[in-house]
């Protein structure tokens, strides 16, 4: 089918052919080797911490040349691919499985930094070009170049339109949804995909319940809320699919929203000091 593209933000209008419905077994096999790879990495650099906080090692990965250049490598092979070729779990995963990889690129090529934040995009005619580096174009995709606003907002919220894409992709930052420690897959897609909201849902930075009852949630919840059904009882609904039973018991009747809150601090293993000045 073909979406019209709005990208998030900008004036820019455009349209992307996404025939996810024609079966692509061979577009997508030729990211299998490249996919193991990338999971490789995944395993070697991204650990679970007992905060519940998945961490990135990305001093030991700018570290090491060999998978630094495996990164890269691993970027070039997936934009090589078809994602409009592809079915919609493997077009799903294509495009998460891209944006994380390219957010760790962004990362490892400017690190240390204290805060994904701290790297600004290199268009100075870009009235948001001091808020992060998610405007930037850095990929080509069938031809077309491609920040990383672009593959959230323009292609991934619109074509699928599955609340769970803001559990696939990671902002490099705390208060995001863990970063998998291993690739997306087509097969797995859907237990992994309501892992992620479940285990996001359930920690304090996805749901927090204050002393009056009332909630505190990720900011995410707030900036994308059309995404949850465009009010709080879409989001109260949606924390209800994924709560355990503890969080479970505190939703009944009809909880408050009260604040929501995210941390930006960069997800690394060791900690940055923020830059003076």
């Amino acid at each position: 089918m073909t979406v019209d593209i709005r990208s998030h933000g900008l004036t820019r209008r455009a349209t992307l052919s996404l025939g996810l419905m024609v079966l692509a077994g061979p577009a997508w096999a030729q990211a299998g080797d490249a996919d193991a790879a990338y999971d490789r990495l995944l395993k070697r650099y991204v650990s679970a911490s007992p905060d519940g906080i998945n961490r990135v090692d990305y001093a030991g990965w700018r570290a090491n040349s060999a998978d630094r250049t495996a990164l890269d490598g691993y970027i070039t092979e997936l934009s090589r691919l078809k994602p409009s070729a592809m079915a919609r779990a493997d077009a799903f995963s294509f495009w998460g499985n891209l944006y994380n990889a390219v957010t760790l690129k962004v990362i490892l090529d400017r690190y240390p930094v204290a805060s994904i934040r701290d790297i600004k995009s290199d268009n100075w005619l870009d009235p948001k070009a001091y808020t992060g580096p998610w405007r930037q174009p850095r990929v080509t995709v069938e031809g077309r170049r491609l920040s990383l606003d672009d593959i959230e907002h323009d292609i991934m919220r619109p074509t699928f339109k599955d609340p769970r894409v803001h559990y696939i992709v990671n902002c490099a930052s705390y208060g995001c949804p863990n970063l998998m420690n291993r690739v997306w897959r087509a097969a797995t897609l859907e237990a992994d995909l309501d892992a992620a909201a479940r285990a996001f849902v359930n920690h304090p930075r996805g749901v927090t319940v204050l002393a009056d009852g009332a909630l505190r949630v990720s900011s995410i919840y707030k900036w994308f809320i059309a995404d949850f059904g465009g009010n709080d009882a879409g989001l109260i609904a949606h924390f209800r699919q994924y709560a355990e039973p503890a969080l479970a018991q505190r939703l009944t009747g009809s909880p408050r929203i009260a604040d929501d809150d995210y941390d930006w601090s960069l997800n690394g293993l060791r900690p940055v000091a923020a830059p003076r000045g």
